[in-house]
């Protein structure tokens, strides 16, 4: 070992290296602080628990250099901002389940929901009966001018609106071709005339579980075979604004970094990446993605693990700091919640119909094992209490085969789960990235129609996990919620459904939990917890500046917080009209 060998040879010599490089380096510590602007606020709210609150942030080369207030920061700059002296600067908000690519897509098209979205482009309200949705429906129809391409909406779910499948969509719409994008995102529903528009057919795509031809009903694996022919929504100048609506939509709720939980859901992820890359990594965008494999696109591509692999290695190639592969992969477990395929334990869904899984266990296991055995940290899309034993089980046989500490395998969606699973989520140390939205807009019709009020009521089980304390982190998986996580943590704070009702009163969690949901929980189900989600000495300068104090407003107000803007790495990003809903 000659290294060692070198330094007992020559001690004092390697002294005097060491006290060199000591001095150099504080030589540039004072050189890098005199650099520092300090920025003033009515209160920082750090998420860090050795120092809660601070007056002054200061803030040098993108990084954060010094927390606490103007005097006792005064050594480290002359250089004083107090922009923010009326505002409250809070860690820089996170998103950490997200997929840039469906509103990419769904943003080039009209919304029709049961919910209001406000968008980048434009305001769409919601459609709560079937007769507001038809209402709306023909007229966009009617507006529709482009003969060459299917008029195309998202939104559509039968509870709100009813049924309208291929039979109905073919007479309302005899002449025109038009496509139903369920809220589920997981759904496609086409008429005749789109089918011929399209040039699709049974013959073309051949028969499938997930397909009902007789209802023009593509979901789950099925829509993947829908993708193909509708092109025209990942041409790059479409996906390119598309995905500068994504941008603005994380701006406009205070959001600095996101994880992407699964690439390649359009069935071409090299593309994908190349273009994600392009837009953010080319131009002030600030936001930071990681990107995240998944299971379903290896298999709808018939690629082995191995090469599952040897393609995860080559997109590692392109990595930047503002766009990266990490070390994490996606499993599929059950189907969407929204549209009622999610596996539920008995007694099931009241009206007798199923759930799906997205593949055998068996495979999903073996994936998951070989993931698993290499290190990468598994993200399980798994909602209903069914699919979430299931993850309990795997999770038990990997650790069996493959024992590992510091795991942090997260169970993504937490539609519903028992009091008994909760527990052994803690025991086998489950994070869970949950989405509360989905209490917020499913748990009334949910619970009168498909899941009764018992189960219905206590979706999302948050509180159970505080009790707990089991790590979660909260998330939109935009667009199935806003992606706005203030509205994130209303929805979980206050569990008030669409139609004004309390339900599951003893599953709301505190507002600290909630906040630590969207900023310091949140960075390490990412694995960054390192560098962001807490205003920290050595951190990034990531910060969400906020107009109100979210400790000083009523709970009920949180959502309507306004957002000033955010700081990306030290570089201040404004919102343009500062009023965005």
């Amino acid at each position: 070992m000659p290294f060692r060998h070198s330094l007992f040879v020559q001690p004092r010599s390697v002294l005097a290296v060491v006290l060199a490089c000591i001095f150099s380096l504080a030589q540039a510590e004072i050189s890098h602080q005199h650099r520092a602007v300090i920025y003033t606020a009515k209160k920082i709210i750090t998420m860090d628990p050795d120092q809660t609150e601070a007056k002054a942030v200061a803030v040098a080369g993108g990084r954060i250099v010094g927390v606490g207030t103007q005097q006792s920061l005064s050594s480290l700059s002359s250089q004083i901002d107090t922009r923010f002296e009326e505002k409250i600067i809070m860690p820089g908000f996170i998103d950490p389940h997200v997929h840039p690519s469906l509103p990419a897509v769904l943003t080039q098209l009209p919304f029709i929901a049961p919910d209001d979205w406000y968008l980048p482009t434009g305001y769409f309200p919601s459609a709560t009966s079937p007769k507001a949705y038809l209402a709306r429906l023909q007229q966009l129809v009617t507006e529709h001018n482009n003969p060459q391409q299917p008029f195309i909406t998202w939104g559509y779910h039968p509870l709100w609106h009813g049924e309208l499948f291929r039979e109905q969509l073919s007479q309302l719409f005899p002449d025109q071709a038009v496509i139903l994008w369920h809220r589920s995102f997981h759904e496609i529903i086409v008429n005749d005339a789109a089918l011929d528009l399209l040039g699709i057919s049974k013959h073309k795509l051949g028969e499938s579980e997930q397909v009902d031809w007789h209802r023009g009903h593509f979901f789950e694996n099925g829509m993947m075979q829908i993708f193909p022919y509708l092109s025209h929504l990942l041409a790059p100048a479409n996906y390119a604004k598309g995905l500068t609506n994504f941008i603005d939509m994380a701006h406009q709720g205070g959001v600095t970094s996101v994880m992407d939980m699964g690439i390649g859901v359009f069935g071409n992820p090299s593309a994908e990446i190349s273009m994600i890359r392009s837009l953010i990594e080319n131009q002030a965008v600030p936001l930071r993605v990681v990107l995240t494999p998944i299971i379903s696109d290896f298999l709808a591509r018939d690629r082995s693990i191995e090469q599952a692999f040897e393609e995860i290695t080559q997109w590692r190639d392109g990595n930047s700091s503002k766009v990266l592969i990490g070390n994490h992969f996606k499993i599929m477990l059950d189907g969407a919640i929204y549209s009622g395929l999610a596996q539920f334990s008995e007694p099931g869904y009241l009206d007798g119909h199923k759930g799906v899984w997205m593949n055998p266990l068996e495979v999903t296991e073996r994936w998951a094992q070989a993931f698993w055995n290499r290190g990468y940290q598994i993200h399980a899309h798994t909602n209903g209490d069914a699919s979430a034993q299931a993850l309990i089980q795997i999770l038990q046989n990997l650790q069996k085969n493959y024992p590992r500490q510091d795991h942090r395998l997260t169970l993504e969606h937490f539609a519903y789960s028992t009091e008994a699973q909760n527990q052994q989520l803690k025991e086998l140390g489950v994070a869970v990235s949950a989405n509360p939205y989905y209490h917020f807009i499913l748990s009334d019709i949910y619970s009168d129609q498909w899941l009764g009020p018992e189960r219905g009521n206590s979706m999302v089980r948050l509180g159970s996990l505080e009790r707990l304390g089991v790590p979660f982190a909260l998330h939109s998986d935009s667009p199935m919620a806003p992606l706005k996580p203030l509205t994130l943590v209303s929805a979980a704070v206050n569990r008030i459904t669409i139609n004004g009702h309390l339900t599951g009163a003893n599953e709301r969690i505190s507002l600290t939990a909630a906040l630590q949901a969207i900023t310091i929980n949140a960075a390490w189900i990412m694995g960054w917890e390192k560098q962001i989600g807490s205003i920290t000495v050595g951190k990034r300068a990531d910060f969400t500046i906020l107009e109100q104090d979210p400790y000083n407003v009523d709970l009920s107000e949180i959502k309507d917080i306004p957002i000033w803007g955010t700081v990306f790495e030290g570089q201040l990003r404004p919102l343009i009209n500062n009023k965005a809903p």
